[in-house]
Order: C-alpha cells, then structure tokens, then sequence
C-alpha cells in the first residue's frame, strides 16, 4: 500500500502553526483537534518551516521550567523534516517512524505537503491490508483452487 492511497482514505486537513506562535498556542491546538503534532509555517500555503509534537512541547517544558507561554515554537519545533513521498510503499514509512522514533511523518514531494501520516494511520493500513490478504486466503481455501463461483 502507497502513501498516496493512506491520505486518500483520510481527512486531509493538516493542522497548521505559526513559528512566532507559543508553546501554549500548540497545546491549545492540540487538544482543541485531539491531535498529536502541528506542521508549522507561517502562511496557510508558505513552506513548511517544520513540525512541533506532544514531545516536544514536553521537552521544552522540561528544559525551561517557564510558563509555556514563554516558549516559542521556532525555538522548539524539529526544523529538519523527516519525511516520505506520496508514491512511497507503507514499509518505508514504518522504517523512518522506527528508525527515527517518530510518530507523525510529513509526506510531500519536493516543497509541496500532501499530508501526514500518523503511526496509527500506518497501524491501521497494515492492519486492514492484512485482513484482506486474510479474507481471500480463507476464501480460496474454503472454495477450492480454481472454483470462482459455487455450482448452483
């Protein structure tokens, strides 16, 4: 299963922050969406600067001991994007999320964000692609080689 075909089953709204924004502001956002990370950039279609987590907000709390309002995201976010590409297979996207321990990854191709997949997203491909291979295994079985239709 591609990317492409992850993001065409979901709702593609990315959620969006400013740089200039606050750690306060990203936890508002967080909870208000129930979400887990925010891609940030500072115009609706500008670049993606970069992308700020849960963890990460943990950690500059930990590290600073302020109020969040005192944080600024362009101080705490993750600049360079790990990332996949729309045609990639679900396979390099589970390698990058383990290999960098991550649970949010961007896709896009070059400059231009297609979306974003979570591990959940990636869990739940994997998880109903392997029901599926599961079904026609136990229907071919159950049928006999070479019998498509049942004999009325």
């Amino acid at each position: 299963m591609r990317l492409r075909e992850i993001l065409d089953q979901k709702n593609n709204e990315v959620r969006t922050i400013s740089s200039s924004a606050t750690c306060d502001d990203v936890v508002t956002e967080l909870v208000r969406f129930n979400i887990g990370s925010l891609i940030v950039r500072d115009a609706p279609s500008g670049p993606v600067l970069g992308i700020i987590t849960e963890r990460d907000v943990l950690k500059a709390q930990a590290a600073n001991r302020v109020p969040l309002q005192q944080l600024a995201v362009v101080k705490f976010m993750t600049a360079k994007l790990i990332s996949a590409r729309p045609e990639d297979d679900i396979t390099v996207a589970m390698g990058l999320m383990t290999t960098h321990r991550i649970r949010h990854l961007p896709v896009m191709e070059g400059h231009h964000l297609h979306g974003l997949v979570s591990i959940g997203d990636v869990v739940k491909a994997q998880h109903d692609e392997l029901v599926m291979e599961n079904h026609h295994m136990r229907s071919y079985i159950q049928g006999g080689a070479g019998s498509a239709i049942a004999p009325a």
